[in-house]
């Protein structure tokens, strides 16, 4: 049973409801299951049905059909730590209607609401006594600074066991994210070059063309650099740059993340970091008119290891971008001449947007009778790799809560150690955001970041 908290919001019709359509459709989720929603308004089962269909039809599968929903979803009025509302009496009454049917069942709750709600809502689960044997779904942001992060932490590990937690990064669920591993260990051809002597530099790329006028409040208390580079870009480059674990299992894998985190140097926020605010971002309704909130972030991180010591990861996010991309790639170490001819560049691009895609640009000879050198680019969809069916990240992050393995969520120590290396960001020397146009690649500033080929998607367009 999946408890949806926030079941009205946003990110429950966009992400949650849709992955559980598409693994009822896969067959995934046991035969009897139920979603029940929850939030502070009242509204009946068929109020949810209805906004359940509406979310599947618009964001979700299109050979996927709201029908899967029928006979599974019910809805109640939520708790306080006070009142129990209608919610914990469902509960009762749908554990015991599934044991009824002769299921057992692990009853999820999944928090698809805003930060400042998931400590009320954890000491609910604790005032109410339904915290014995259950799993609890974080989303992200799981703290906005070292402070506020230590004292959810605390209050989380006094109400439930850590095995009980899901911390949810979507990018760690994506197919393309979890390809890092296979591309990496399982090719010789790349796990050879995939170190300080061969890569010149990483740029981790995730430009957006979205605006954020449908949620100017939530956005402009929080920013780019918080809400992309602490969470998403900073797994990413974990999950680039660990060491290949000993086995690919949730304590193992946890492990070379954390340890690879560990060894994030904190941010220089006057060397290191480029923030930017699109033009016109504080005409929008929800902005304060002398916001200084980056809607654009871009920053030098350095991996104090002895595979990435001297190598710049290259971490950049924004809205209002040129185009919307979500690319890892690694720029190759290459001679600049070759038979007296220019060379390179050499890379190794992974797509991480949809089913993913894997790029490797390389030099070659032109066509033709002269020795001329030019750039060749072998392309790999992944969508093209036969067998199986790709699955969304927030299918697959859901899948794995439900048969509790944890592999793909983040950890205290691995948080903990992120927020130690953004901390600096968050301090006096932050800088202040530099205007850049909307349907550019960013403040120019940017651009001494990186080394003298510049950002490779801005370089493609």
């Amino acid at each position: 049973m999946l408890v949806l908290h926030g079941a009205r919001g946003d990110l429950a019709r966009r992400l949650v409801l849709p992955a559980v359509a598409e693994l009822a459709a896969a067959g995934l989720l046991p035969d009897r299951w139920t979603v029940l929603g929850t939030g502070r308004r009242d509204a009946s089962d068929d109020d949810f049905a209805e906004l359940a269909r509406d979310a599947l039809s618009e964001f979700g599968p299109e050979d996927v059909d709201g029908g899967v929903f029928d006979g599974h979803l019910h809805y109640a009025r939520s708790f306080t730590e006070d009142d129990p509302g209608e919610l914990v009496d469902a509960i009762a009454r749908e554990t015991e209607a599934l044991r009824d049917g002769g299921t057992e069942p692990t009853v999820v709750h999944y928090l698809a609401v805003p930060p400042s709600a998931f400590g009320p809502t954890t000491r609910g689960l604790r005032a109410h006594g339904l915290t014995d044997g259950i799993r609890v779904v974080y989303e992200k942001p799981y703290g906005t600074s070292s402070e506020s992060f230590e004292e959810l932490d605390a209050l989380v590990h006094e109400v439930l066991d850590e095995d009980q937690v899901f911390r949810i990064d979507h990018f760690l669920g994506k197919e393309a994210t979890q390809n890092l591993h296979v591309l990496r260990s399982g090719n010789e051809l790349f796990s050879g070059v995939w170190n300080a002597r061969h890569v010149a530099e990483v740029q981790i790329d995730l430009p957006e063309t979205l605006d954020v006028a449908d949620r100017a409040d939530f956005y402009d208390a929080t920013g780019a650099a918080l809400d992309m580079l602490v969470t998403h870009l900073f797994q990413v480059a974990a999950e680039v740059a660990m060491e290949p674990p000993a086995r690919f299992d949730a304590a193992h894998l946890a492990e070379a993340r954390e340890r690879m985190i560990g060894c994030f140097r904190p941010l220089d926020p006057v060397e290191d970091v480029v923030l930017g605010q699109f033009e016109g971002y504080r005409g929008i309704d929800g902005v304060a008119d002398d916001s200084s909130t980056d809607t654009f972030v871009a920053a030098r991180l350095w991996v104090d290891n002895d595979r990435w010591r001297g190598v710049p990861f290259l971490l950049r996010t924004g809205k209002r971008m040129a185009r919307s991309a979500q690319q890892v790639t690694l720029v190759l170490r290459t001679p600049e001449q070759l038979f007296g001819e220019p060379n390179g560049p050499g890379r190794i691009a992974l797509s991480l947007a949809g089913d993913g895609a894997i790029e490797v640009t390389t030099t070659v000879k032109r066509p033709g009778p002269d020795l001329r050198l030019g750039t060749g680019t072998a392309s790999l969809a992944l969508e093209d790799v036969d067998g199986g069916r790709p699955v969304s990240a927030y299918g697959s992050l859901l899948h794995d809560v439900l048969v509790g393995d944890r592999s793909l969520f983040t950890t205290p120590e691995g948080l903990r150690a992120a927020w130690r290396a953004f901390a600096p960001l968050q301090g006096p020397d932050r800088p202040a955001p530099e205007p850049y146009r909307p349907g550019s690649w960013g403040p120019a500033a940017a651009d001494r970041l990186t080394g003298p080929d510049g950002w490779v998607l801005g370089d493609q367009d």
